[in-house]
């Protein structure tokens, strides 16, 4: 809990950082919270669509919700955003994921 706070503290200082955005979310979901994880993630992607390693978490929240078909949509952003910044490493686990999912 007082790593999330901290985290909370950061993101007061600085709204926007993607990155403190990304670790708050991923201690969200640790501590079961997937709603607001999947808000931040979200915000995170709409603002910042570059932001190759959030697609592969928001997807894989989705999944555990039950919710393939948004998963699928946010996988194959993540697929196209990946290739246009030359992120093989996170091509092929968003891929991997995706493939897993669909077939």
């Amino acid at each position: 809990m007082e790593r999330i706070e901290k985290l909370k503290e950061f993101l007061r200082q600085n709204p926007k950082d993607s990155f403190v955005q990304h670790a708050l979310a991923l201690e969200l979901i640790k501590m079961g919270d997937d709603g607001a994880a999947q808000k931040l993630f979200e915000d995170i992607l709409y603002r910042e669509p570059g932001y190759v390693g959030s697609y592969y978490h928001l997807a894989k929240l989705l999944e555990r919700q039950g919710n393939a078909e948004a998963a699928i949509k946010w996988y194959e952003k993540g697929l196209e955003q990946a290739k246009i910044a030359g992120e093989s490493r996170a091509y092929n686990e968003l891929k991997s994921a995706y493939e897993e999912l669909i077939y």
